[in-house]
């Protein structure tokens, strides 16, 4: 299976590619490149969702806006983080923004300034340049990079874990068509749905809610991300688990407000059971 996804090598996304199987990973330097790779070529890609510690990614909640995929699988990954450079005598950490919110407590205990890279990769490659700085990355990018470690695991949370989905590309063709056949993880498939209401009024989201309250279906995630065309307009992204009278609530839905459809999809089983 071919995989296109962030790179450059080490990164935790390049990591997760490894583990569900890719044998041949294409690297990009964004995750706006991994879509935009995906919808060219017809490549799957794989991007980070998001994470327990720092919420939604907003490059890939974005990007789920603005491109034609649609999520075909889940898959967890346990994140762990590292201080790594040359000197203790830090003046300035490179990482990422989703490490930097992950690690923020011994960031702010250190109380240095913070250079935000595209990727954990590109944070070791910055500090290999600048002798006086750290970089918050994986062990793997510190042993791989020949960085020395000041400290290990600084994540805010031992539990700290992040969700990836794999994209393909093409609208959801599925619609309300559940991918019921092969249940996954004992029933909690997914879909996931992009609502666009463009109003705003008193009662609108319990608007959105009412129908899976009203049939019972349980939401696993709901977010909201500016539609960008006005300030005060949102798109909700949802995920609710394909159970019960889980259409008629979408086929409900449909009649509020504009939806766009993510897909129906599994949870990769290998991670979870390891996990």
């Amino acid at each position: 299976m071919k995989i296109v996804t962030l790179g450059p090598e080490g990164t935790f996304s390049h990591e997760m590619a490894t583990l569900i199987g890719a044998d041949e990973i294409v690297l990009v330097p964004t995750i706006g490149k991994v879509f935009a790779e995906v919808v060219k070529t017809g490549t799957t890609g794989l991007v980070p969702l998001e994470n327990s510690e720092a919420g939604g990614v907003t490059s890939t909640l974005d990007c789920l806006m603005q491109y034609p995929v649609t999520i075909t699988l889940e898959s967890y990954l346990p994140i762990h983080h590292c201080l790594a450079g040359t000197s203790e005598q830090i003046t300035r950490i490179y990482a990422h923004p989703q490490s930097h919110e992950q690690c923020s407590r011994i960031i702010e205990d250190l109380n240095v300034p913070v250079i935000h890279t595209e990727s954990n990769a590109a944070s070791a490659i910055a500090q290999k340049s600048d002798p006086g700085s750290a970089a918050i990355i994986s062990e793997r990018l510190a042993s791989r990079h020949q960085i020395p470690l000041i400290r290990s695991n600084i994540e805010n949370n031992a539990c700290n874990i992040t969700r990836f989905v794999q994209i393909s590309p093409g609208n959801s063709s599925q619609g309300l068509q559940a991918t019921g056949e092969k249940k996954m993880d004992q029933g909690l498939e997914k879909c996931s749905l992009i609502i666009d209401p463009d109003e705003n009024r008193a009662g609108l989201l319990y608007d959105l809610l009412t129908p899976f309250k009203r049939e019972g279906v349980n939401l696993t995630r709901i977010e909201s991300r500016p539609s960008k065309r006005s300030m005060g307009t949102y798109v909700f992204f949802l995920d609710i688990q394909c159970e019960g009278n889980w259409k008629t609530s979408v086929t409900e839905l449909q009649q509020i407000a504009p939806i766009k459809h993510l897909g129906c999809y599994g949870r990769w089983q290998k991670q979870m059971e390891n996990s």
